[in-house]
């Protein structure tokens, strides 16, 4: 198949512009390395945690807001001082290099325990930090218009490369061992550099429109004060907004991660990581269809308030079937419809929220809010769990009652960024 011919098939089953076809595979190819990275060590973490207690799961969310809170101000003084074509592969390498610390760390111990938290915590915020940053470079990357056509395709390699992960630690742990699954994960990183580069190129070359930031300026010095994230975060109704739309995401995650892990103690570490590996595998492949061949159509044509909405409006219908029927199998289907969801649909809109905004606003306010108000989502949702159940002894079915009402919140907080996304737009215009 001819080039030609091969960007004419993107165009008329995709929506990609010829002129968008490089940049749009090389982003599509960096992320599916990203997240392969991160799901390789993603069943290591997630089968430590049915060892622990609740309260115990509950202190290490809070350790991983607070080290949140300190990678994001590191996060910060960088953007303020390095310029952009330095500082996305700087992060990454710093990720790469943290795996093969804790590799060498764990040789030679039997018990480990302190290790294994250390290293939930740190796989915790690399989860959020790395697909942060690269959003973040896509919002710099790519135009408003570009983004409403392109992120769902682009967002469905963070799901194909969440198969990819889980294929390599299959068929390489039996040879190399689970602990040498760490620098698998750091070379796949590592690997994912030069696409780095060659997107700041194509950024140039190839997406030149008239709403992408001048050519002198794209990878320059942002500079400004460290901390302004915070600031500009505080200060902002639409920013806020967003920040309660990941929150209460986030209210629903926790819920439904911590009954699954409590239905889960009753199996081995090797079957929980199977069965955690068994529904990312699923959850990746739906993934991939609904945001290859949906999401940018649903996005262009419903728009975003009814893109933003419609994920929380069938988490609200799954809970109150929950609340009425508190059977494991539903547990697990709403856990795989709220992850594809978010994946495939919610995620891509949005992070086309963040194309609204300015370059020091995606660099500095963003990780405050993918980040930070994410995990003290997660800190503070996990402790009203515990709350809940060992203080109040509260069942499944009452939960899953309070869940409904979250997504009630959830679905109108989309329509209102939804909204306030068109009007910023329009005011563009005008």
């Amino acid at each position: 198949m001819t080039a030609t011919r091969f960007s004419r098939l993107l165009s008329s089953a995709f929506d990609i512009q010829p002129h968008e076809v490089r940049a749009t595979l090389a982003s599509f190819l960096l992320v599916l390395m990203l997240m392969a990275a991160y799901y390789i060590l993603r069943p290591l973490r997630d089968a430590m945690a049915s060892n622990w207690t609740d309260a115990e799961v509950s202190w290490l969310w809070t350790l991983t807001f607070l080290l949140s809170i300190a990678a994001v101000s590191l996060y910060g003084a960088a953007v303020a001082r390095l310029p952009l074509r330095r500082l996305v592969p700087l992060v990454y390498g710093v990720f790469a290099a943290s795996f093969v610390v804790f590799y060498l760390a764990g040789q030679g111990l039997q018990q480990a325990v302190l290790l294994d938290k250390a290293f939930y915590i740190w796989v915790s915020v690399f989860s959020l930090f790395h697909i942060s940053v690269f959003w973040a470079f896509m919002a710099d990357t790519f135009s408003r218009r570009q983004a409403t056509r392109l992120f769902g395709f682009i967002g469905a390699g963070a799901s194909v490369g969440g198969i990819v992960g889980p294929t390599l630690a299959a068929l390489s742990v039996d040879h190399i061992g689970t602990d040498r699954l760490l620098l698998l994960a750091s070379g796949l990183v590592v690997s994912s550099l030069p696409l780095i580069r060659a997107l700041q190129g194509l950024k140039l070359s190839d997406l030149h429109g008239s709403d992408v930031v001048a050519a002198n300026q794209h990878l320059g010095l942002i500079g400004g004060n460290p901390l302004a994230g915070f600031r500009e975060f505080c200060s902002s109704p639409f920013l806020l907004g967003i920040g309660l739309f990941i929150f209460l995401y986030t209210a629903i995650s926790s819920f439904v991660y911590f009954e699954l892990k409590n239905l889960l103690q009753a199996y081995d570490l090797q079957t929980r990581a199977r069965i955690w590996a068994s529904m990312d595998l699923v959850v990746n492949i739906m993934t991939i269809l609904v945001a290859v061949f949906a999401t940018g159509r649903i996005a262009s044509r419903l728009g975003l308030p009814f893109t933003l909405a419609s994920v929380p409006v069938l988490i609200g219908g799954g809970m109150l079937v929950l609340a009425a029927t508190p059977m494991v199998a539903v547990v697990i289907t709403v856990q795989v419809v709220r992850r594809v969801g978010n994946y495939a649909i919610s995620r891509p809109a949005r992070e086309m929220l963040f194309t609204a905004v300015d370059r020091e606003t995606r660099f500095k306010a963003k990780p405050v809010i993918d980040i930070v108000i994410y995990r003290g989502g997660d800190m503070l949702n996990a402790w009203l769990f515990t709350a809940l159940t060992q203080g109040l002894g509260l069942g499944l079915a009452g939960a899953a009652a309070v869940g409904a009402g979250v997504a009630a919140m959830w679905a109108a907080t989309g329509i209102y960024l939804g909204r306030s996304f068109n009007r910023m737009g329009q005011a563009e215009q005008d």
